[in-house]
């Protein structure tokens, strides 16, 4: 048999081998039959046994032998695995190989010229038993596969209207595209596609996770470095800043204040600061003068030094507006005084910067007393009262918290809001009018019982002032003759008992004008519920300053003696 030229078209020549001698056979061929078919021979007709014949083929081109393709049948069924060498049968009439590939198998003719006929009565062979050329896969389009080691690229287009796919129910069964080395179809293509689509989605998703990750662990990170270390300052401050602690401040709530105003770097490294000072919690409500930049033990430490604390305001119970002359003649500073050293504020440059006592006499005198904050109670006798006198007796004594570096009305203003808040707290204006006297004359009462004598005879010394004032009778105290002079000593002489003044009880009948001294708590409910009694004098006849009252004159007289002869007066 001769084949003028293979599948691919490559013009080799396959010629048939003898099976003795392994060389081309002769040149003579059976009759009828045609050239380029394989001669059956050594193989039974169909239906009979079959003798494990072979027919060896031999494809030369040029000086190069081909590959030898040995073809083994049993039962004349078509082998399940093809020839590497493709041996394509005759076509029909007018047919071409690519019309062969294109037209299904059902419109190929069913008859093989070439065939001889069978014997008279022998069965007719099934159709998937005759080894048909056409039914090869030669005949059809096959797509080129690259090699298995090659990395897939994207599914090539069909090279022409003869590429198709196979399916597993065609004649060819799973054997299809170069006996079965080459997928069938372009689903694998197709889940290689969706696979590297999906990839390209999953890494951006995974990236970003990664991120995300990342920047949590930093944060939480920082976080956690923060609280086991939290930031500090290595110098010792400078510059001076005001900073102030509210009433019911936690240690958390002081740190941040000195954080805001640049004291301390972490306010929770101050809260530990604090909690290592047994003193840490003994931080009182006020304003402090703290540095830059300090370490945080540093500012727990300054804040506990009382010459840190600013605008502190310490009233004392009959401490006048004015400074007095105190014993052996010492200076006792009067609430004027104490409001200008709280108003003081320390400059960068070390400079001290206050709300001067003239300023401030000069703001009580001219100023409405209804904008300094003088109660409706207490307006019409402030308004008669001396200019340089009107708030006298309006400041109770406690401490207050002066906001440093302000001006003398804001001063004023706020510390007496501040003292009438407290005093109408003690009962003043509801309780006044039990003893026939207005408010302010019961702040007045009460600011001669503190002048006159001790906290145990507060209120006898209220009593005597309540019973003087109907009968008429003089109140005769020496407090009032020494409120004008400045002075705080009981002793007067007649020339100052003789002098003329509004506060000279020895002329005058009834209440001085103004109190004569700061208010405390004691001496307030003194003046609003006073002890029960008829006594009308008394007199200090003890060491320890307790007075002996009494109701007629001949008693008072013998108290007198009594004084005079245990040295008290």
């Amino acid at each position: 048999m001769t084949r003028s030229q293979d599948a691919t078209g490559s013009g080799r020549r396959i010629v048939p081998l003898s099976p003795s001698t392994g060389s081309p056979s002769s040149g003579s061929q059976r009759p009828g039959q045609r050239e380029g078919r394989v001669p059956r021979r050594g193989l039974r007709r169909p239906g009979g046994d079959v003798e494990n014949a072979t027919t060896a083929l031999t494809a030369q081109s040029g000086e190069h032998d081909a590959v030898t393709d040995t073809l083994s049948r049993r039962d004349a069924v078509l082998p399940t695995t093809p020839s590497r060498v493709p041996l394509p049968g005759p076509l029909p009439r007018g047919w071409s190989r690519t019309e062969a590939a294109d037209r299904p198998a059902r419109e190929r003719p069913r008859t093989d010229p070439g065939d001889r006929p069978p014997r008279a009565g022998a069965p007719e062979p099934r159709a998937r038993e005759r080894f048909r050329p056409d039914d090869r896969p030669e005949y059809r389009q096959a797509r080129p596969v690259p090699p298995a080691w090659q990395p897939p690229g994207p599914p090539a287009a069909a090279a022409g209207p003869a590429a198709r796919d196979v399916r597993p129910d065609d004649d060819q069964g799973d054997l299809g595209l170069l006996g079965g080395l080459a997928p069938a179809s372009s689903s694998d293509d197709d889940h290689r596609d969706g696979g590297d689509r999906r990839r390209r989605l999953l890494w951006p998703l995974v990236a970003a996770f990664l991120v995300l990750a990342l920047a949590g662990g930093a944060y939480f990170a920082r976080d956690l470095w923060g609280v086991a270390f939290p930031p500090d300052y290595d110098g010792p401050g400078t510059g001076h800043v005001v900073v102030q602690v509210a009433d019911g401040d936690s240690t958390r709530d002081i740190g941040e204040s000195l954080v805001t105003a640049g004291v301390v770097a972490s306010a929770r490294g101050f809260g530990q600061a604090a909690e290592e000072d047994p003193r840490g919690r003994g931080i009182q409500p006020g304003f402090y003068d703290m540095a830059r930049g300090m370490p945080a033990a540093d500012a727990v430490t300054r804040m506990l030094e009382p010459a840190t604390r600013l605008g502190l305001l310490d009233v004392r119970g009959g401490t006048q507006l004015d400074d007095t002359a105190g014993a052996a003649g010492a200076r006792v500073p009067g609430v004027l005084s104490l409001i200008s050293a709280a108003t003081c504020v320390v400059e960068d440059s070390g400079e001290r910067r206050c709300a001067s006592v003239d300023d401030l006499r000069r703001t009580m005198a001219d100023t409405d007393p209804a904008r300094l904050g003088v109660p409706s109670w207490a307006l019409a006798d402030v308004r008669r009262a001396l200019p340089e006198r009107r708030l006298e007796g309006l400041v109770a004594p406690g401490t207050y918290d002066v906001r440093p570096g302000s001006d003398a009305a804001e001063a004023l203003t706020s510390v007496v809001g501040t003292s009438v808040g407290r005093l109408e707290a003690g009962g003043l204006v509801t309780k006044a009018a039990a003893n026939d006297v207005t408010p302010y004359q019961a702040l007045v009462v009460g600011s001669i019982a503190e002048r006159e004598g001790v906290e145990s005879d507060f209120r006898r010394i209220a009593r005597v002032v309540y019973n003087r004032l109907p009968i008429p009778m003089r109140l005769q105290m020496d407090s009032t003759i020494n409120y004008p002079l400045d002075r705080q000593t009981l002793l007067t002489t007649p020339v100052d008992r003789a002098a003329p003044g509004p506060y000279n009880t020895y002329l005058n009948f009834g209440l001085p004008p103004t109190p004569i001294g700061a208010v405390s708590t004691p001496a307030l409910q003194a003046a609003l519920a006073p002890e029960v009694g008829g006594w009308v004098y008394f007199v200090k006849c003890e060491n320890d300053g307790t007075s002996c009252f009494a109701v007629s004159p001949e008693e008072h007289d013998a108290n007198r003696r009594l004084a005079q002869a245990r040295g008290v007066y």
